[in-house]
């Protein structure tokens, strides 16, 4: 890959950990606020919510700027959010310094997307776009566990400290490799007609099966700390190496569904997502076993991150190439929405007294919803037989 996807994946790695980061830290985060767990939840819903809103409104903001200088703005963005949340000096701040983090992350993936495929061949397109959200991966590899550890270590905050001074790398990264004309060869398109685009049937079914199917994993990622330790009875100090299994899973799940998708992409949609769905069920079996809920974490790391090269792709061909960054941009948004409505999801199901163990049946049934809406998809492009092809009886 050119050295400039591998510098959005840098801006990607940066974006994911801030994600990310505060799974690792729900119960710190909960003490040190003095807010219920599932409230801290909520500053996962809120990021997202931030992400759904302010990935459409910059993207059509920045349509006529420059794409690098997009980049190194939503970066600064980023960092700035960052260091406003390791300040907060109560909840309600650090809930304004999240939403304020998420405005930059939308965008930054939706325009890093289409740059990514301006910078490869045709045939590598989904492999470009796996290749960049490998930054997601290995903020979930590395960065997650690393943050839950550095957090426990020496609180909270520091975590937050560490992720801004890797925006401040990361902007560096991106000045050095990503070229000037990044995406310069796209076609200027009217906002009427833009927004035309992303209206097409496909489009909408794309981003709505992006939605329902990630959501799933965020029941119970969202919930993964307290899952672990009060559920299966592991340590918290056991949490930061089980999310580097998780991780390791999400990178080899991620490299699998670009390749996938390359070859086939109504397959792969299909087929990711019903694995998702599947995972779910089963981890619901193995939870309070502690060997086999290490090995299914894994599983669902893989499954999921499978997913995100052929939602992606698919939602950028149902745009064409006149609508692909606002229709990139609102599917990194419908990503996030999939990530509030699975944190929400999750909140009601443990307030409601169903229990942990109850989270992943939620969350595949969930999934399942973004299976169905998929199947739907991939059968309304074949095309109908004509009476003239039909046999005569």
């Amino acid at each position: 890959m050119p050295a400039a996807v591998l510098a959005l994946t840098a801006g990607a790695f940066g974006i994911g950990t801030t994600e990310f980061l505060i799974m690792g830290l729900l119960l710190q985060v909960a003490a040190d606020m003095q807010v219920s767990v599932s409230a801290t939840g909520l500053l996962i819903s809120g990021y997202a919510l931030g992400v759904f809103v302010g990935a459409p409104i910059l993207t059509l903001a920045t349509r006529r700027m420059p794409r690098k200088a997009v980049l190194l703005a939503l970066m600064a963005i980023f960092t700035f959010g960052n260091a406003a949340c390791a300040l907060a000096p109560d909840y309600g701040l650090l809930m304004a310094a999240r939403i304020l983090t998420s405005l930059a992350h939308g965008t930054f993936f939706g325009v890093g997307s289409v740059a990514a495929t301006s910078l490869v061949t045709e045939d590598k397109r989904a492999s470009a776009i796996a290749t960049m959200f490998i930054g997601l991966t290995v903020a979930t590899l590395l960065g997650v566990p690393f943050g839950a550890w550095f957090g426990l270590m020496l609180g909270w905050r520091a975590a937050f400290w560490a992720v801004t001074a890797i925006g401040v790398v990361a902007f560096a990264v991106l000045v050095i490799l990503v070229p000037g004309d990044v995406g310069g060869n796209e076609k200027a398109t009217s906002l009427r007609e833009e927004l035309a685009l992303v209206g097409r049937p496909q489009v909408l079914l794309g981003l709505a099966m992006t939605v329902f199917g990630f959501a799933g994993l965020f029941v119970v990622f969202t919930y993964v700390q307290p899952i672990l330790t009060r559920l299966t009875g592991f340590s918290e100090a056991a949490v930061s190496p089980i999310l580097l299994v998780f991780g390791v899973g999400l990178s080899i799940g991620n490299v699998a569904g670009g390749r996938l998708a390359d070859r086939g992409l109504g397959r792969a949609l299909i087929g990711t997502l019903a694995a998702l769905a599947l995972v779910l069920v089963a981890l619901a079996a193995v939870l309070s076993i502690k060997g086999l809920a290490v090995a299914f974490m894994f599983l669902l790391g893989a499954a999921a991150f499978a997913t995100v090269a052929p939602l992606q792709l698919r939602v950028l061909e149902a745009a064409g190439t006149e609508g692909r960054t606002l229709a990139s941009s609102l599917n990194i948004a419908a990503f996030n929405l999939g990530n509030a409505l699975g944190a929400w999801a999750g909140g009601l199901t443990i307030d409601h007294g169903l229990g942990l163990a109850a989270l992943p049946l939620v969350a595949a049934a969930i999934t399942a919803a973004g299976l169905v809406l998929a199947i739907w998809s991939v059968r309304l492009d074949r095309p109908v037989p004509s009476a003239a092809a039909c046999p005569a009886e």
